[in-house]
This record gives C-alpha cells, sequence and structure tokens, in this order.
C-alpha cells in the first residue's frame, strides 16, 4: 500500500475565510491527483476545527477553521490526523472537544489529543489495503496544554528526557501499538521553529522510537523541511515543513517549499520513499516547477546526505536510496 504523509495543514485566518467562496479542494492545488491516489493520507492539523470557543488570551497566532471545512479534510482522502501540536486549543477546551466530534463524524482518525490523557494517547488504527497502521501522536510544545485524567489537552512528551516517564510512557505506547498493527507510526511535532538541521536529541529520540517498534518517525513544527533517512530498520522524517497555510515566506529558510513524502510498504515496512516538491501559493499547496523544482530537490538532496542518506531524482521527485 502506499502512504501519504504532509506536514502542517493549516486551514484558519485567510484560509478559512478562502473557503467561504471557494470549493473544499482548493487549498490541494494540483497535488490533488497524488494524494487521491494513495492507500491513505496522515497530515497534520494545524488548527482546530470548530464554531465555537475564544482565542487564547496573550497567544500571538491562533488558528481556527469553520467545523464544515473538515470537507477539505474528506475531499483529499485524508483518513487520519495528528492533533499534538501547539493549536490545538488555540480556542479552548470546548473548540478542542467540538473538533473531536467533526473529526469522528466525517470517519476521520485523530491520535495526540483528546478529552483525557488515555484518549490523548490512544492510537489512530487506519484499515489501508491489506494493511493495519497505528498513528500515535505526540508534542512537546505547550506544556500548559497537557491532558490530564480529567482535563482535555495533547499528549505532552518532553524529548530532551529521553529516561523521564513520559518519553518511557510514548515507547511503551509504540510497542503496546506494533502488537495491533502492521505499521506504526509516531507523529512528533518537536522543537522551536526553523533550522534545516535535526537536533541532535531528535536524533537520539527517533532511534530510540525506531527500536520499540515504530516504522515511522514523522517530525514537523519546525516550519521548514528537515532531511530525511533511514534507520534501525525504519524511516525518520525529521520535518515535514508546512502544506498549506497562509503565513509570510521567510526568504532563507523558505517554509513555503515541501513535499508529498509517499512511502510504499508491504508487509509491515517501509520499502520506499518518493518525495513530490510542492510550493505554498495563495493559500494553496501546488506541485514545484521549472527552477523552482529543482532548487527544492537540490537543498533536499544536500539535506539527506547530512544524514548519510543517499537520493536519487525521478520523474515524480526524489527518492531514498533504501541501505542494503
Amino acid at each position: 500500500m502506499r502512504l501519504a504523509l504532509v506536514g502542517d495543514v493549516m486551514l484558519g485566518r485567510l484560509v478559512n475565510e478562502a473557503l467561504t467562496r471557494l470549493p473544499a479542494v482548493y487549498p490541494w492545488g494540483d497535488v490533488l491527483p497524488v494524494l487521491r491516489a494513495a492507500d491513505a493520507v496522515v497530515v497534520n492539523l494545524e488548527c482546530v476545527l470548530a464554531n465555537r470557543g475564544r482565542p487564547q488570551p496573550g497567544k500571538t497566532f491562533t488558528f481556527r477553521s469553520d467545523a464544515r471545512n473538515v470537507a477539505v479534510l474528506t475531499a483529499a482522502g485524508v483518513r487520519a490526523v495528528s492533533l499534538a501540536n501547539n493549536h490545538t486549543l488555540d480556542y479552548g477546551e470546548a473548540a478542542l472537544v467540538e473538533c473531536l466530534t467533526v473529526l469522528d463524524r466525517a470517519g476521520i482518525a485523530r491520535a495526540g489529543a483528546g478529552r483525557t490523557l488515555e484518549e490523548a494517547r490512544a492510537p489512530a488504527m487506519i484499515q489501508a489495503g491489506d494493511s493495519v497502521l497505528a498513528l500515535l501522536a505526540f508534542t512537546d510544545n505547550e506544556p500548559g496544554w497537557a491532558a490530564t485524567t480529567d482535563r482535555p489537552g495533547v499528549w505532552y512528551v518532553p524529548v530532551d528526557d529521553p529516561d523521564g516517564p513520559a518519553f518511557r510512557a510514548l515507547l511503551a505506547a509504540v510497542a503496546g501499538a506494533r502488537g495491533a498493527a502492521d505499521l506504526v507510526i509516531v507523529s512528533a511535532h518537536w522543537g522551536p521553529n526553523w533550522g534545516l538541521a535535526p537536533p541532535l536529541d531528535h536524533r537520539e529520540a527517533a532511534r530510540r522510537l525506531l527500536e520499540a517498534g515504530a516504522g515511522v518517525v514523522y517530525g514537523h513544527s519546525a516550519h521548514v523541511v528537515r532531511g530525511a533517512t533511514w534507520d534501525a530498520g525504519g524511516v525518520v522524517l525529521y520535518s515535514c515543513g508546512d502544506f498549506v497555510d497562509d503565513y509570510a515566506v521567510d526568504p532563507v529558510q523558505r517554509n513555503e517549499w515541501s513535499f508529498v513524502f509517499l512511502l510504499d510498504v508491504r508487509a509491515g515496512r517501509v520499502e520506499g520513499v518518493r518525495l513530490v516538491p510542492t510550493v505554498i501559493r495563495d493559500c494553496q499547496a501546488r506541485l514545484a516547477r521549472g527552477a523552482e523544482r529543482e532548487a527544492i530537490m537540490r537543498r533536499m538532496q544536500r539535506l539527506c546526505a547530512d544524514l548519510g542518506t543517499e537520493t536519487r531524482c525521478t520523474r515524480d521527485g526524489l527518492d531514498l536510496v533504501a541501505p542494503h
């Protein structure tokens, strides 16, 4: 089966405004056929889908999209979303609970946030082709939003404390999910914004997650794409970058550059990884073209090479060369 992963999908602010007059497919642009060709699509939902709530006092950036815009996700075949990020509670607990209901009614599985810590920790289970996928999602952002036994929130796990109880609980959850699924995907909304090199603690945490039974570590939060690599029998996408948003573009970091990460899975193992280059324009993901496409691929080749991973150019983008 083929799994498509993309980075942050932010449907609030100007994207939300555009969706009052444009169809639900608009944010996906000409990338839509690539997503629809996959057996399952997973995204990090960088906003809350709700009609209620008020912006968190004192928070500079708050993202909410009308509940009806869940249709944007279903239009692209999104099967599961990560909610473990620093915008899930932008409009408070009531909006988060509404978002959970909206996703459930649309048949979209979700992980990383819930009405309780137990719910936030629960894996999203996806049947795709002959494979069962489990998505676990955590964040090391917004510790004040951590879910508890009686309070809605996110699954907060500080990766800079790999021997602490929170990270040990994450490893145990990975091992447990591995017993119920062919492939475990761990969504990690981690670290500060910006920077093209993955922090050392991310590299160590990713290795430990793979050793615990994860087949994919699926990182995001940095607003830019970082290198990808094979490690400990699985694949690590350190940061999938931004995919849909209305953000200002940094001319050096290039937060409008990204990829669709296509993973070919057979018998519970990732056998191939293809990166299809994309760019954000006018609140829409588009296939990168011409000189910009070449620049995006060259940068990614360098970032992967820095991690010891070879890449190969193809008609569709870049392939990660699997280790022998």
